[in-house]
């Protein structure tokens, strides 16, 4: 599979090889932290209402915006799992953003439209205009669960990668999960949209040049590009084109769709995208943070699985560095984490950790400030329990996004249980609610003659559904299955549960009609 010359290099390890992270990687790792802390302090004193709190000024620079949607969607998750896909399962997911131009139409042209019109500071309010108070509280709800497991997911893979780099066992996870959620809740309780905003922008430098540097570094001790493969690695599975078993775990056609579904579902549906959009100026500003985002999507996925390939390619031609505890398909999502901290210069490796927590943060503090801004709005306004004053308002909002980031770092543990590599556990749990949520916005827009029952029905049957297909291998086994495998692969979930929504959503609400709605 690698070429002659490729196979001959760099067999000696370099002298000056880091073990561990060293003072200098701490130095850096400490300054980002206190850094981000000033951020959040420095623009927590300019606040002076919750709106400006959740949506910024409103006037947000489009390029900013993309890039912190692209690192609200980007977590640590998808930093580590990209490389440890294409490494231990093979190339199909680096085809997935082809999807891209299709959910830019979607959104950009069917969605925003429609959402920079109500300019509203959740995006649940829509659903009550539309579709009445119920769906308003079942679509806030779903959101709150949806990122809770999310981030609790977030941190728990987050720390355990950085067990790996540290070289601390799994019972040291509960306080790492603890250190990196107390930085990113702090800075966003104290400094709001703004801090999150521009916290991202140097989060995505930061994991971007990480990826850069391992590329690099590889290349350059392998002397050329010889780690890129020219054949289908051994270490891979099938990964066909397309494939009429559901369960294969992984189809070109299928990952592509999944991803789209996934992208149209989170943007139209998930507050974390909608609040900012909500912080542009107007329809075209939100387009072009949408296509910024996009664009940064792809490139960073396709660097990340090729950092997947050069690190396959460097322990072909380097096995004696590659621990006997690990392996290559079984461990591939550790392969990135132990190449950062023990195989990287004193410095550099204190960088790409820095990166690595960037990518948690980016992450943590969007779904802190989105939950909250849901919880304040959705809850406490709409049922007038929020604080009289401007400022007890945000003082109140502060304290719930710090309390929000301690319940999810309490929870982080219990989402260790799920089993598979980060891309499956992924999509079984962080991902589960996405397109029951978007299928209430789809309702809402697109139906006229949608009824709150009728979409509460779609609501359900979708949601089972998913669960059901995430599920499937548990489930098979309790219908006397022999088999642990699951017979519906992950990448169904997105799509079918969309299909599943629309179709029983619109024969519920020809069957249970509300004459009390107006046509939409």
């Amino acid at each position: 599979m690698y070429d002659s010359a490729f196979l001959l290099a760099q067999n000696a390890e370099p002298k000056w090889i880091a073990r561990g992270l060293t003072t200098i990687d701490w130095c850096i790792i400490g300054a980002y932290a206190v850094g981000t802390l000033w951020l959040g302090w420095y623009y927590g004193r300019q606040q002076k209402s919750t709106r400006e709190y959740f949506v910024g000024t409103g006037s947000m620079h489009p390029g900013l915006i993309g890039v912190s949607l692209f690192a609200t969607l980007l977590s640590t998750i998808s930093y580590l799992s990209m490389p440890g896909e294409s490494l231990g399962k093979g190339p199909a997911y680096m085809l997935t953003p082809l999807g891209l131009p299709i959910a830019y139409l979607v959104v950009g042209y069917g969605l925003l439209p429609v959402y920079m019109k109500h300019r509203v500071t959740s995006a649940y309010e829509l659903l009550e205009l539309k579709l009445g108070l119920s769906i308003r509280m079942l679509g806030a709800i779903m959101f709150v669960l949806l990122r809770l497991i999310w981030m609790s997911l977030l941190i728990y893979k987050t720390s355990e990668a950085l067990t790996v780099m540290l070289g601390v066992g799994p019972n040291m996870i509960p306080l790492i999960a603890l250190i990196t959620g107390a930085i990113a809740v702090t800075y966003t309780s104290i400094g709001g949209l703004r801090a999150v905003v521009i916290t991202d922008l140097m989060q995505t430098i930061l994991l971007y040049g990480g990826a850069l540097t391992v590329l690099g570094v590889i290349t350059w001790r392998l002397g050329g590009f010889g780690w890129f493969p020219t054949h289908w690695d051994p270490n891979w599975d099938t990964q066909p084109v397309f494939s009429l078993n559901p369960a294969v775990r992984v189809t070109i056609i299928g990952g592509i769709l999944n991803y789209t579904t996934w992208l149209i579902a989170t943007s139209g549906g998930d507050q974390t995208s909608v609040q900012r959009f909500m912080a542009t100026t107007d329809v075209k500003a939100a387009r072009r943070a949408l296509g910024i985002q996009m664009i940064v999507s792809f490139v960073v996925a396709i660097t990340l699985g090729l950092v997947g390939f050069a690190l396959l390619g460097y322990f072909a031609s380097n096995p004696d560095q590659l621990p006997k505890t690990m392996n290559l398909k079984e461990d591939a999502d550790k392969v990135f984490p132990y190449f950062i901290s023990y195989l990287l210069a004193p410095g550099i490796s204190g960088l790409v950790v820095a990166a690595m927590f960037a990518a948690a943060m980016s992450s943590i503090d969007s779904g802190v400030n989105s939950i909250t801004a849901v919880v304040m709005t959705d809850f406490m306004d709409r049922f007038d329990r929020s604080p009289k004053t401007e400022v007890g308002h945000v003082r109140t909002a502060r304290w719930m996004a710090f309390g929000i980031g301690a319940f999810v770092v309490l929870c982080s543990s219990l989402v260790g249980q799920v089993p598979g590599n980060i891309t499956t556990v992924t999509n079984k749990t962080a991902n589960l609610l996405s397109t029951p949520i978007f299928g209430l916005f789809f309702f809402a827009i697109f139906v006229r003659f949608a009824s709150p029952t009728g979409v509460w029905i779609g609501t359900i049957c979708s949601t089972l559904v998913a669960i059901l297909i995430a599920f499937s291998g548990p489930v098979s086994v309790m219908m006397g299955s022999t088999s642990t495998a699951d017979p519906i692969s992950f990448q169904w979930i997105a799509p079918v549960t969309l299909a599943t929504n629309i179709v029983t959503g619109i024969l519920g609400s020809l069957m249970f009609p509300n004459r009390q709605l107006s046509p939409k």
